[in-house]
Protein backbone atom coordinates (compact mmCIF):
# COMPACT_ATOMS: atom_id res chain seq x y z
CA UNK A 1 0.00 0.00 0.00
CA UNK A 2 1.35 3.41 -0.95
CA UNK A 3 1.03 5.84 1.94
CA UNK A 4 1.65 9.43 0.93
CA UNK A 5 0.70 13.06 1.38
CA UNK A 6 -0.57 14.86 4.46
CA UNK A 7 -2.46 12.55 6.80
CA UNK A 8 -4.19 14.23 9.72
CA UNK A 9 -3.43 12.78 13.16
CA UNK A 10 -7.05 13.48 14.05
CA UNK A 11 -8.27 14.51 17.49
CA UNK A 12 -11.23 12.65 18.97
CA UNK A 13 -14.19 15.04 19.37
CA UNK A 14 -16.02 14.94 22.69
CA UNK A 15 -19.32 16.50 23.69
CA UNK A 16 -20.04 18.56 26.80
CA UNK A 17 -20.29 15.37 28.89
CA UNK A 18 -16.91 14.13 27.73
CA UNK A 19 -18.39 11.40 25.52
CA UNK A 20 -17.47 10.84 21.87
CA UNK A 21 -19.38 13.29 19.70
CA UNK A 22 -20.73 11.80 16.48
CA UNK A 23 -21.67 15.24 15.16
CA UNK A 24 -18.30 16.72 16.06
CA UNK A 25 -16.60 13.81 14.31
CA UNK A 26 -18.63 14.38 11.15
CA UNK A 27 -17.98 18.13 11.23
CA UNK A 28 -14.22 17.71 11.63
CA UNK A 29 -13.99 15.08 8.89
CA UNK A 30 -15.97 17.20 6.45
CA UNK A 31 -13.77 20.18 7.23
CA UNK A 32 -10.54 18.21 6.70
CA UNK A 33 -11.71 16.51 3.52
CA UNK A 34 -12.77 19.90 2.19
CA UNK A 35 -9.20 21.11 2.69
CA UNK A 36 -7.81 18.23 0.61
CA UNK A 37 -6.25 16.12 3.36
CA UNK A 38 -4.86 12.84 1.99
CA UNK A 39 -5.84 10.54 4.86
CA UNK A 40 -7.03 10.33 8.45
CA UNK A 41 -4.98 8.79 11.23
CA UNK A 42 -7.26 8.13 14.21
CA UNK A 43 -6.78 6.87 17.76
CA UNK A 44 -3.20 8.05 17.97
CA UNK A 45 -1.54 10.18 20.65
CA UNK A 46 -3.50 13.33 19.77
CA UNK A 47 -6.57 11.14 19.39
CA UNK A 48 -6.28 10.23 23.10
CA UNK A 49 -6.25 6.48 22.47
CA UNK A 50 -4.73 5.97 25.91
CA UNK A 51 -7.88 7.24 27.71
CA UNK A 52 -10.49 5.53 25.54
CA UNK A 53 -12.14 2.22 26.31
CA UNK A 54 -12.10 -0.49 23.64
CA UNK A 55 -15.83 -0.10 23.00
CA UNK A 56 -15.35 3.64 22.49
CA UNK A 57 -12.52 3.03 20.04
CA UNK A 58 -14.72 0.75 17.96
CA UNK A 59 -17.61 3.22 18.03
CA UNK A 60 -15.40 6.14 17.02
CA UNK A 61 -13.70 4.16 14.25
CA UNK A 62 -17.10 3.22 12.86
CA UNK A 63 -18.19 6.88 12.85
CA UNK A 64 -15.04 7.85 10.95
CA UNK A 65 -15.09 4.99 8.45
CA UNK A 66 -18.77 5.59 7.68
CA UNK A 67 -18.35 9.34 7.25
CA UNK A 68 -15.21 9.08 5.10
CA UNK A 69 -16.87 6.41 2.96
CA UNK A 70 -13.72 5.59 1.01
CA UNK A 71 -12.82 9.17 0.04
CA UNK A 72 -9.37 8.87 1.68
CA UNK A 73 -7.63 6.06 3.58
CA UNK A 74 -8.41 5.70 7.29
CA UNK A 75 -5.49 4.55 9.45
CA UNK A 76 -6.75 3.22 12.79
CA UNK A 77 -4.61 3.03 15.92
CA UNK A 78 -4.77 -0.35 17.64
CA UNK A 79 -1.49 -0.37 19.55
CA UNK A 80 -1.01 -1.45 23.14
CA UNK A 81 1.25 -3.40 25.47
CA UNK A 82 -0.21 -6.86 24.91
CA UNK A 83 0.36 -8.48 21.53
CA UNK A 84 -2.76 -10.60 22.08
CA UNK A 85 -4.95 -7.57 22.82
CA UNK A 86 -3.55 -5.64 19.85
CA UNK A 87 -4.35 -8.55 17.54
CA UNK A 88 -7.91 -8.78 18.88
CA UNK A 89 -8.56 -5.06 18.40
CA UNK A 90 -6.81 -5.06 15.00
CA UNK A 91 -9.06 -7.84 13.72
CA UNK A 92 -12.12 -5.93 14.93
CA UNK A 93 -10.99 -2.76 13.15
CA UNK A 94 -10.34 -4.73 9.99
CA UNK A 95 -13.92 -6.02 10.13
CA UNK A 96 -15.23 -2.46 10.55
CA UNK A 97 -13.54 -1.47 7.30
CA UNK A 98 -10.29 0.22 8.32
CA UNK A 99 -7.93 0.71 5.38
CA UNK A 100 -4.82 0.17 7.49
CA UNK A 101 -3.70 -0.11 11.11
CA UNK A 102 -1.34 2.09 13.06
CA UNK A 103 0.47 0.22 15.81
CA UNK A 104 2.48 2.11 18.42
CA UNK A 105 5.29 0.11 19.95
CA UNK A 106 4.61 -1.30 23.46
CA UNK A 107 5.31 1.14 26.27
CA UNK A 108 5.89 1.20 30.06
CA UNK A 109 8.14 -1.89 29.86
CA UNK A 110 10.40 -1.27 26.83
CA UNK A 111 10.71 -4.41 24.68
CA UNK A 112 13.98 -5.60 23.19
CA UNK A 113 14.60 -5.38 19.46
CA UNK A 114 13.86 -9.11 19.14
CA UNK A 115 10.60 -8.70 21.06
CA UNK A 116 9.57 -5.73 18.91
CA UNK A 117 10.13 -7.69 15.72
CA UNK A 118 8.11 -10.60 17.10
CA UNK A 119 5.33 -8.23 18.23
CA UNK A 120 4.91 -6.52 14.86
CA UNK A 121 5.30 -9.77 12.92
CA UNK A 122 2.56 -11.47 14.96
CA UNK A 123 0.16 -8.57 14.38
CA UNK A 124 0.89 -8.35 10.66
CA UNK A 125 0.42 -12.12 10.32
CA UNK A 126 -3.00 -11.93 12.00
CA UNK A 127 -4.65 -9.40 9.66
CA UNK A 128 -4.92 -8.85 5.92
CA UNK A 129 -4.85 -5.03 5.88
CA UNK A 130 -1.58 -3.07 5.98
CA UNK A 131 0.19 -2.26 9.24
CA UNK A 132 1.93 1.07 9.84
CA UNK A 133 4.42 1.01 12.72
CA UNK A 134 4.45 4.02 15.02
CA UNK A 135 7.71 5.13 16.62
CA UNK A 136 7.48 7.73 19.40
CA UNK A 137 10.37 7.00 21.80
CA UNK A 138 9.79 9.93 24.17
CA UNK A 139 6.42 8.36 25.07
CA UNK A 140 7.22 4.65 24.84
CA UNK A 141 10.76 4.59 26.17
CA UNK A 142 12.03 2.62 23.17
CA UNK A 143 13.23 3.66 19.72
CA UNK A 144 12.52 1.19 16.93
CA UNK A 145 15.96 0.46 15.50
CA UNK A 146 16.89 0.63 11.83
CA UNK A 147 17.88 -3.04 12.12
CA UNK A 148 14.34 -3.92 13.21
CA UNK A 149 12.95 -1.89 10.31
CA UNK A 150 15.26 -3.74 7.90
CA UNK A 151 13.66 -7.02 8.98
CA UNK A 152 10.06 -5.81 9.27
CA UNK A 153 10.06 -3.93 5.96
CA UNK A 154 10.31 -7.30 4.23
CA UNK A 155 6.94 -8.40 5.63
CA UNK A 156 4.32 -8.08 2.89
CA UNK A 157 1.76 -6.73 5.35
CA UNK A 158 3.93 -4.07 7.01
CA UNK A 159 3.65 -1.01 4.79
CA UNK A 160 5.60 1.64 6.64
CA UNK A 161 6.50 3.55 9.77
CA UNK A 162 5.49 6.86 11.28
CA UNK A 163 8.53 8.34 12.97
CA UNK A 164 7.80 10.81 15.78
CA UNK A 165 11.31 10.74 17.23
CA UNK A 166 11.82 14.36 16.20
CA UNK A 167 15.20 13.43 14.74
CA UNK A 168 15.71 13.68 11.00
CA UNK A 169 18.65 11.28 11.12
CA UNK A 170 16.40 8.63 12.65
CA UNK A 171 13.86 9.01 9.86
CA UNK A 172 16.62 8.89 7.24
CA UNK A 173 18.00 5.68 8.80
CA UNK A 174 14.59 4.06 8.25
CA UNK A 175 14.52 5.24 4.65
CA UNK A 176 17.91 3.65 4.02
CA UNK A 177 17.02 0.49 5.96
CA UNK A 178 13.94 -0.13 3.79
CA UNK A 179 15.58 0.69 0.48
CA UNK A 180 14.38 -1.66 -2.24
CA UNK A 181 11.25 -2.62 -0.29
CA UNK A 182 7.68 -1.41 -0.79
CA UNK A 183 7.80 0.53 2.44
CA UNK A 184 6.72 4.07 3.35
CA UNK A 185 8.45 6.29 5.88
CA UNK A 186 6.36 9.20 7.19
CA UNK A 187 7.29 12.13 9.37
CA UNK A 188 5.37 12.22 12.63
CA UNK A 189 7.07 15.46 13.65
CA UNK A 190 5.40 18.50 12.11
CA UNK A 191 8.62 20.52 12.21
CA UNK A 192 10.23 17.96 9.86
CA UNK A 193 7.57 17.61 7.16
CA UNK A 194 9.62 19.24 4.40
CA UNK A 195 12.98 17.88 5.58
CA UNK A 196 11.51 14.40 5.60
CA UNK A 197 10.07 14.77 2.10
CA UNK A 198 13.40 16.02 0.77
CA UNK A 199 15.12 13.03 2.38
CA UNK A 200 12.82 10.41 0.87
CA UNK A 201 9.78 10.27 3.16
CA UNK A 202 6.50 9.80 1.31
CA UNK A 203 4.45 12.11 3.50
CA UNK A 204 3.61 13.14 7.04
CA UNK A 205 1.14 12.23 9.77
CA UNK A 206 0.57 15.77 10.97
CA UNK A 207 -1.31 16.76 14.12
CA UNK A 208 -1.15 20.46 13.22
CA UNK A 209 -3.29 19.72 10.15
CA UNK A 210 -6.32 19.47 12.47
CA UNK A 211 -6.09 23.26 12.79
CA UNK A 212 -3.82 24.25 9.88
CA UNK A 213 -4.74 21.86 7.06
CA UNK A 214 -4.15 24.41 4.29
CA UNK A 215 -0.58 25.08 5.40
CA UNK A 216 0.46 21.45 5.87
CA UNK A 217 -1.15 20.49 2.57
CA UNK A 218 0.65 23.37 0.83
CA UNK A 219 4.03 22.14 2.12
CA UNK A 220 3.46 18.79 0.43
CA UNK A 221 2.01 20.19 -2.80
CA UNK A 222 4.73 22.81 -3.23
CA UNK A 223 7.42 20.20 -2.58
CA UNK A 224 5.79 17.92 -5.12
CA UNK A 225 5.72 20.76 -7.65
CA UNK A 226 9.41 21.51 -7.07
CA UNK A 227 8.71 24.90 -5.47
CA UNK A 228 11.12 24.33 -2.60
CA UNK A 229 11.53 27.95 -1.51
CA UNK A 230 7.77 28.38 -1.22
CA UNK A 231 7.49 25.02 0.54
CA UNK A 232 10.09 26.14 3.10
CA UNK A 233 8.14 29.35 3.70
CA UNK A 234 5.04 27.28 4.40
CA UNK A 235 7.00 24.98 6.72
CA UNK A 236 8.11 28.01 8.72
CA UNK A 237 4.51 29.25 8.96
CA UNK A 238 3.78 26.39 11.36
CA UNK A 239 6.31 27.69 13.91
CA UNK A 240 4.12 30.27 15.71
CA UNK A 241 1.48 27.60 16.32
CA UNK A 242 4.06 25.10 17.54
CA UNK A 243 5.20 27.60 20.20
CA UNK A 244 1.73 27.72 21.80
CA UNK A 245 1.37 23.94 21.81
CA UNK A 246 3.53 24.03 24.93
CA UNK A 247 0.87 25.95 26.87
CA UNK A 248 -1.06 22.79 27.73
CA UNK A 249 -0.88 19.01 27.90
CA UNK A 250 -1.56 17.13 24.65
CA UNK A 251 -4.07 17.60 23.04
CA UNK A 252 -5.62 20.54 24.94
CA UNK A 253 -4.08 23.32 22.83
CA UNK A 254 -4.74 21.51 19.57
CA UNK A 255 -8.40 20.97 20.44
CA UNK A 256 -8.76 24.62 21.45
CA UNK A 257 -7.27 25.71 18.12
CA UNK A 258 -9.67 23.49 16.17
CA UNK A 259 -12.49 25.10 18.13
CA UNK A 260 -11.18 28.53 17.15
CA UNK A 261 -11.33 27.41 13.52
CA UNK A 262 -15.04 26.81 14.05
CA UNK A 263 -15.22 23.06 14.69
CA UNK A 264 -16.43 22.07 18.15
CA UNK A 265 -14.34 19.08 19.23
CA UNK A 266 -14.68 19.65 22.97
CA UNK A 267 -11.85 19.42 25.45
CA UNK A 268 -9.41 16.68 26.41
CA UNK A 269 -10.21 13.93 28.89
CA UNK A 270 -9.01 14.05 32.47
CA UNK A 271 -6.44 14.17 33.83
CA UNK A 272 -5.69 16.74 31.10
CA UNK A 273 -7.12 20.07 32.24
CA UNK A 274 -8.65 22.82 30.08
CA UNK A 275 -6.37 25.73 29.20
CA UNK A 276 -6.25 28.63 31.62
CA UNK A 277 -7.98 31.81 30.38
CA UNK A 278 -4.56 33.42 29.84
CA UNK A 279 -3.27 30.47 27.80
CA UNK A 280 -6.45 30.29 25.74
CA UNK A 281 -6.09 33.99 25.00
CA UNK A 282 -2.54 33.38 23.75
CA UNK A 283 -3.74 30.60 21.46
CA UNK A 284 -6.55 32.79 20.13
CA UNK A 285 -4.10 35.63 19.54
CA UNK A 286 -1.68 33.43 17.57
CA UNK A 287 -4.49 31.93 15.50
CA UNK A 288 -5.89 35.38 14.67
CA UNK A 289 -2.52 36.95 13.95
CA UNK A 290 -1.03 34.18 11.80
CA UNK A 291 -3.82 31.96 10.50
CA UNK A 292 -7.04 33.93 10.21
CA UNK A 293 -8.64 33.32 6.82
Amino acid sequence: MEIKGIITAMVTPFDARGEISEQGTKDLIRYLLGKGIDGLFILGTNGEFHVLEEKEKLTFAQYVIDEVSGQVPVYVGTGGNSTKQVITLSKQMEQLGADALSVISPYFVPPTEHELVAHYTSIADAVTIPVLMYNIPKNTGVNITKEAVTVLARHENISGIKDSSGKLENMVSYIHAAKGQTFNVLSGSDSLILSGLKSGATGAVAATSNALPEIDKAIYQLWKDGELEEAEAMQQRIDPFRTVLKLGTIPSVLKAAVGIRGIDVGGARLPVQPLSPASLQQVESVMKMHYEE
